[in-house]
């Protein structure tokens, strides 16, 4: 069984990938898989030195994130070039990994940790969607600390992704995560026990 695992970005996705993980299920991480397509000498990064110019790379020609997330948060247009060159490398490495786990272990439950499941129309992909939220007041407070941002730049980000509340009314499944991290992890056992079943019946 194949499940997306989404939310906005400071919502506490990553943490409750981890409640799942220790759970038993698979994780395919669409983050891991991004960093690693534009890693030094891929393809990928090649073409994005070629679409913003050399000033994004490190001394050391690795991808410089922090200048390139600058750019990509700041221009709808860089951000929409950055996906196109991107998403299509991840979504292989994701199909790859999902297709050799399945192989081995048929009745197992994988997970598809990608941020942008909606935005990238990816839906039809999985069986089922979990959607992790939070108020766009602690989203954007936690982005803030976490990132070291202003409220500007905080809400710049938040604006780049579909609203939280709508990715909540499209979810099979949803997670609160304002809450103690005991909550959290409750609603996650709920919802691990509920995928079981759904395999076994699938």
């Amino acid at each position: 069984m194949i499940v997306g695992l989404t939310g906005g970005i400071a919502s506490g996705k990553s943490t409750v990938s981890h409640m799942f993980r220790k759970l038993g299920a698979h994780i395919v991480d669409a983050d891991v898989m991004a960093r690693r397509v534009v890693e030094k000498g891929r393809p990928a990064l090649q073409e994005i030195v070629h679409a913003f110019g050399p000033g994004i790379l490190l001394e050391d020609g690795t991808l410089n994130r922090t200048k390139l997330g600058e750019i990509v948060f700041r221009e709808e247009q860089s951000r929409k070039r950055l996906n196109e060159i991107v998403h299509p490398r991840v979504r292989e490495e994701v199909q790859a990994d999902t297709t050799t786990f399945l192989q081995s272990h048929p009745d197992g439950i994988v997970i598809h940790d990608i941020p942008l499941l909606f935005e990238s129309k990816l839906e039809h992909t999985v069986q089922a969607v979990i959607v992790v939220y939070v108020s766009e007041e602690v989203q954007r407070k936690r982005l803030m600390e976490r990132n070291n941002l202003t409220a500007e730049e905080a809400n710049r980000r938040i604006a780049a992704q579909m609203p939280l509340r709508e990715k909540v009314q499209r979810a099979d499944y949803k997670i609160d995560n304002e809450g103690t991290l005991e909550q959290t992890e409750r609603q996650a056992n709920q919802i691990w026990n509920l995928l079981q079943k759904q395999g076994r019946r699938s």
